[in-house]
């Protein structure tokens, strides 16, 4: 026997080697490093954060608490243990959240438990019940159930992608969730919007079915309607919205309007804003795109919104390249949180919706917003070190769907 036979030969032999190409059916997942740019994005963004909030609060830090870094510092410990957190989740393998059959209803009892807590319990804060308040400790429960939420509904579309196929299956799967959007929708209409939409893309992603989805999107507009009726202020923030300069309550809006337009096209310079000297009220919370536009200019302005389209352009790859549906969920999760939290945010600072709390990611200010953002980015790189092998794998691959391979 020739050398060339004998090492063809011993190929044959090996157990992980093929004879043809499409003999290889099963997906297999093949570890490697983490993607990286999504790492230097999201510090990149979290560091531009807290140099904008010591720049927004300083000025109000030292008014009142006697010191500039007040709320830079207790956002740093925030982000701090937020990068730890990320660091941990992205070595490990995100299949350990859904590895168990009961993972799924423990997940969902805690979440609407912590929601429930928050009605029920919960100081009142800015008008709304929406922390809860543990010693030194205060968190915001509806930012827990954005992750938590993202999780639950990778791990039931991995396991009923079948049902899924029907349009009772994706009404089923929304009525499943649907008290946690009303716990949330309670206290935190914009919350419950996002979650909403979360829902919805990750449903409509992982079922080739559209008519359910107009029913859907009926039910949810009727229930958007009705939660806005409810309580007169939120009828009063549209009013506003249509005619800030003439309404009473539009001061905010109008003051976020000036910052942007004063700030032309290169900004007055970092630190060098006048609308958060008391004229913009909070304006390190979620006015503060407002500040990036008056210090940084049109060109700061659209660099941090580029920053944003690059890293959902990374989530989108590592969804098309995931070992399975569950791993490509999870992106399609974090893709619809990021992306539509940030069109809210800019729309309500530039005033093209109406005026609600929604966070600007990463950089607004906000302890648990940013923590648990972190943790599912922790989530996104664990997924992005596992890539499938073989055109059959589970993540998701143009016109086929398949279900967990796990």
């Amino acid at each position: 026997m020739t050398g060339r036979a004998k090492k063809a030969a011993g190929n044959r032999k090996r157990p992980g080697v093929s004879r043809s190409s499409g003999e290889n059916k099963t997906p297999v997942r093949r570890a490697h490093s983490m993607d990286y740019s999504i790492v230097f994005l999201v510090v990149f963004l979290v560091g531009f954060g807290l140099v904008m909030i010591y720049s927004t609060s300083s000025y109000k830090g030292a008014l009142y608490y006697g010191d500039g870094a007040y709320w830079l510092k207790r956002q740093a410990i925030f982000a701090l243990g937020g990068l730890v957190v990320m660091g941990f989740l992205a070595r490990s393998d995100y299949h350990f959240w859904n590895k168990k059959k009961w993972f799924l209803g423990a997940y969902y009892l805690v979440t609407v438990g912590l929601l429930s807590v928050t009605l029920i319990f919960a100081a009142l804060s800015h008008g709304s019940k929406r922390w809860i308040q543990i010693g030194p400790i205060r968190f915001q429960p509806s930012e827990v159930a954005k992750v938590s939420l993202i999780v639950m509904l990778a791990i039931y579309i991995s396991k009923h992608v079948k049902e899924l196929r029907q349009t009772k299956g994706v009404i089923k799967a929304f009525a499943i969730f649907c008290p946690i959007l009303l716990l949330v929708g309670v206290e935190n209409l914009s919350t419950c919007v996002i979650l909403t939409l979360i829902t919805l893309v990750m449903l409509f992603v992982a079922t080739p079915k559209f008519r359910p989805f107009l029913y859907l999107g009926a039910v949810g507009v009727g229930g958007f309607i009705l939660l806005v009726w409810r309580e007169g202020y939120r009828m009063a923030r549209i009013a506003t919205w249509l005619n800030p300069e003439d309404s009473e309550n539009g001061m905010q809006t109008m003051q976020g309007l000036y910052a942007i337009g004063s700030g032309g096209l290169f900004g007055k310079g970092l630190g060098q804003s006048m609308q958060k000297m008391g004229f913009l009220p909070e304006p390190h919370n979620d006015m503060i795109f407002s500040i990036v536009c008056e210090e940084l200019g049109l060109f700061g302005a659209i660099g941090v919104i580029i920053l944003y389209f690059i890293l959902l352009w990374r989530f989108l790859r590592i969804a098309l390249n995931a070992a399975d549906l569950y791993g490509s969920m999870i992106a399609i999760g974090a893709i619809a949180h990021v992306g539509f939290q940030v069109f809210v945010n800019i729309g309500v600072v530039t005033n093209t919706i109406p005026n609600t709390g929604v966070p600007l990611p990463f950089i607004s200010y906000g302890g648990t917003s940013v923590a648990f953002l972190l943790v599912e980015m922790g989530l996104v790189l664990s997924v992005s070190r596992y890539t499938r092998l073989g055109s059959s794998a589970g993540g998701i691959s143009g016109k086929t769907r398949t279900s967990d391979s796990r």
